[in-house]
């Protein structure tokens, strides 16, 4: 680590140092009477405004590893990278209804996390259980990859350790944000989210303008990446797909569409919001932050015109090509400005990490432990309990970093996809309707997390060398139904996620036609039609912060 960046290092740290006091003073910002109890610690209160609903659910969903990962992706393969902007275009609209649906059912009933409607709309622990499990597992990794995004900024101003001392900085980083998110809540990356996303505006309007003059303009940009896919036509599709993974682009972004609301830190942001209006207004205005994600994606471009190469990893002693945009920002940029960008993607790590963590202990708090360890929990009890697990789930995704290469951990990442796609009937498909059997719906999760594990598990990675879980993209000739192929012969691709889905949904339809000729029970729905459509103003509102 001698080649320490200390400018860069300095500015990151006086910025890091201003959002962990922001951090601790937020648990007396908007504070209700007592943080002992979910719905203040883990849900801010449930009054979250306009302005502050759009800067957490921005700062929620667009991740330090989404502004890292990317541009990196577009760096690596091309055109495949581009698959987050439509899918980011195409989710609000998807989302706007359920997600109001959604809210309302829990306003009412007092619901926490999806496990919680599970639980009331089927009378069903178990169901309620599998969809907990599916969200702690598929969230974990995700925290992971937050710090993916971090160590990729602290290894470019050259902390860059092979052993222990070399994790030290991130430790300290995550210890801090341990600590002010166990005594502030949901309210500490709400009032973050302010400063890193005000940050990554900035950069990124700076770096879309400032970058393509200096290295002149896009069409040399474009040129130097299409000269660089040429050379290398086995490893990466070129500025633009061919035949066979254009149903993969398009499956791709959908099903990330479909699974984005799914995951238990995004239901948590607009559970947190104050009504429907603020939804909506959400719903119609996030889409600000997908016009910044596609100029963010050409950077992969930007870096291939400026001769960018990825930092070596000690730890690894393999490129990282995380480092990608921030040795391109370290190179291009004064020591200053670097140092903005850095902290830009730094604090970037650690809204959503947080927010994650708070959504994992919910699960864990209200549908394992209330549930299955201690049924009469006070208020008091839950809070706590939940204030513990978000530490234990922010250092088990530090110990991926620390005992396991990170390129695994984005490969688990790929997985928890998969797996949160396989709660949609559960979730979206039943604040519609409640046709489906909870039987099918138990029946139709083991076959697509069961079917979805064997197809990701049997995908190799021709670049990486790896075997298995080498990505998500299925060639249909693969395709195998008991080993019988139903598309012999093709190569086109089709994203794992969506045939997982399918087979779900298919299962599901089958088991519940048969519960229902035989009769089956099919548990107890404790929710009326009208608490669907119930608002910030209705007189029939279970009070926030009591049971």
């Amino acid at each position: 680590m001698s080649n320490i960046q200390w400018p860069e290092l300095i500015i990151f740290t006086i910025l890091f140092a201003v959002v962990t006091v922001l951090g601790f003073v937020a648990s007396r910002w908007k504070a209700g009477n007592t943080l002992d109890h979910l719905d203040e610690w883990g849900l801010g209160g449930r009054k979250f405004g306009s302005w502050i609903t759009w800067f957490l659910l921005g700062g929620d969903l667009y991740t330090a590893y989404t502004f890292v990962a990317v541009p990196a992706l577009m760096f690596s393969a091309g055109a495949m990278g581009m698959f987050a902007l439509p899918y980011t275009i195409i989710v609000y609209p998807i989302v706007l209804m359920p997600a109001l649906r959604m809210w309302s059912v829990s306003r009412v009933r007092g619901y926490v996390t999806p496990a919680d409607f599970v639980r009331g709309r089927f009378g069903s622990p178990t169901l309620a259980l599998l969809i907990a499990i599916t969200g702690i597992i598929a969230t974990m990794p995700y925290i992971a990859l937050q710090l993916v995004g971090l160590e990729a900024v602290l290894r470019t101003m050259g902390i860059n350790g092979s052993g222990v001392v070399g994790h030290l900085p991130l430790l300290v980083a995550f210890i801090i944000l341990a600590v002010y998110t166990y005594q502030s809540g949901l309210r500490a990356p709400a009032l973050i989210a302010f400063v890193k996303d005000i940050l990554i505006y900035l950069v990124i309007i700076v770096a879309i303008i400032y970058l393509p003059s200096k290295l002149g303009g896009w069409s040399a940009i474009f040129d130097a990446a299409d000269a660089k896919f040429d050379k290398t036509p086995s490893q990466a599709d070129g500025i633009l797909l061919n035949a066979n993974n254009q149903l993969q682009y398009a499956t791709l972004a959908l099903g990330s569409a479909l699974a984005l609301f799914l995951y238990p830190h995004s239901l948590t942001s607009v559970l947190a919001s104050r009504g429907r209006s603020v939804i909506k207004r959400n719903m119609v205005a996030l889409p600000a932050y997908s016009l910044v994600l596609g100029l963010l994606a050409l950077l992969g471009y930007v870096a291939i015109s400026a001769s960018v190469s990825p930092i070596t990893n000690n730890a690894t002693g393999k490129p990282d090509t995380n480092t990608v945009v921030p040795v391109l920002f370290d190179s291009q940029f004064s020591s200053w400005f670097a140092g903005i960008a850095f902290a830009a993607i730094g604090i970037g790590a650690l809204v959503p990490a947080a927010i994650m963590s708070i959504a994992a202990a919910n699960l864990w708090t209200r549908n394992i432990y209330k549930e299955y360890i201690k049924k009469d929990a006070t208020p008091r009890q839950e809070a706590k309990q939940a204030k513990l697990a978000s530490l234990i789930v922010k250092f088990g995704a530090v110990a991926f970093i620390l005992f396991i290469d990170p390129q695994f951990s984005i490969d688990l990442q790929l997985i928890g996809g998969v797996l949160i796609l396989q709660t949609l009937p559960a979730v979206a498909i039943s604040l519609y309707t409640r046709w489906f059997h909870r039987w099918g719906l138990i029946a139709g999760w083991v076959v697509g997390i069961g079917w979805g594990l064997v197809m990701l598990y049997n995908i190799p990675n021709a670049s990486t060398g790896k075997a298995h879980f080498g990505g998500s993209a299925l060639k249909l000739g693969d395709l195998s139904i008991f080993g019988w192929h139903p598309l012999s012969g093709s190569q086109l691709q089709i994203y794992v996620g969506f045939v997982a889905l399918a087979a779900n949904l298919l299962i599901a339809v089958i088991f519940t036609v048969i519960a229902r000729q035989m009769k089956v029970f099919n548990g107890t729905d404790d929710t009326e039609a009208e608490d669907y459509h119930a608002d910030e103003h209705d007189k029939d509102l279970r009070e926030i912060g009591v049971h």
